[in-house]
C-alpha cells in the first residue's frame, strides 16, 4: 500500500519539470486558467486527529479525482491580485491503510476561493463542502470502528497552486476530512483527520 502510495505521488512530481517556462497563451496575453473548466487528479495521505471521537488509529489514503467548473460571478480584485469562486466537484477513493475498515468511496462537492495573481501564474486556494460516501463498517465488531457503511463527509482544504505551461497545474495543501453517520446509526465515533495533499490539474 505504502508503494502504491509513493508511486502516486512520484508520478505526478514527474511531470512537474515539465514547465514553468510558458505559462501564458498566444502574443503575450496570460492563458486565465479560472475561465475554464479544470480535471485534477489529487492524492495524499491523511492521519486521525488527535481527540477525534474514536480511540484507534487510522490512515487514510485519498485519491481523489476532481472537476472544477470556470469562475462563478465576477473577478474582484483584492490586494494586488484577483478573488474567484468556483464550483469544486470530486469522486473520493480512499483506501483505508491503517484502521478497521478498507475503504471509503463517495463523493462530495464545495465551492472553492481562489486569489489569483495578476498575471495567473500562481493562487492561494481554500475549498469546504461536504458529500457522502459508503465504507465497509466494522463498528459492531470492533469497539471505535464506524458502525454504519453509509456515510456524510465535510471537507476543508487550502494550498497554494502554480500554474504550468500546456495547460497544466500542479498544487500542494492541507485537507481535512470529517467522516460519520450522523447517529443514523447508534454507532457512530466519527473520523476526523487530516494531512497533506498534491494534485495535477488539466485545464480546458
Amino acid at each position: 500500500m505504502r508503494a502504491l502510495r509513493l508511486a502516486s505521488l512520484c508520478s505526478m512530481l514527474a511531470l512537474v519539470p515539465l514547465a514553468f517556462a510558458d505559462g501564458g497563451g498566444s502574443a503575450g496575453v496570460p492563458y486565465d486558467p479560472t475561465q475554464h473548466w479544470e480535471i485534477d487528479y489529487e492524492s495524499g495521505v491523511l492521519w486521525r486527529v488527535t481527540g477525534s471521537a474514536t480511540p484507534l488509529s487510522y490512515t487514510v489514503l485519498p485519491q481523489l479525482l476532481t472537476v472544477k467548473s470556470p469562475l462563478v460571478g465576477t473577478v474582484r480584485p483584492f490586494f494586488g491580485g484577483d478573488l474567484v469562486i468556483r464550483n469544486r466537484f470530486s469522486l473520493l477513493g480512499e483506501p483505508i491503510a491503517v484502521g478497521p475498515e478498507h475503504h471509503f468511496v463517495g463523493g462530495s462537492a464545495s465551492g472553492i476561493l481562489e486569489w489569483w495573481d495578476v498575471r495567473r501564474t500562481h493562487c492561494l486556494f481554500f475549498a469546504s463542502g461536504g458529500g457522502i460516501g459508503w465504507l465497509d463498517s466494522k463498528g459492531h465488531e470492533i469497539k471505535g470502528a464506524q458502525g454504519e457503511d453509509f456515510n456524510l463527509n465535510w471537507l476543508a482544504y487550502a494550498g497554494v497552486r502554480i500554474f504550468l505551461r500546456n495547460r497544466l497545474s500542479a498544487s500542494a495543501g492541507a485537507y481535512f476530512q470529517h467522516v460519520s453517520n450522523r447517529y443514523m446509526n447508534r454507532v457512530n465515533p466519527g473520523l476526523n483527520a487530516a494531512g497533506p495533499m498534491l494534485s495535477l490539474g488539466w485545464h480546458f
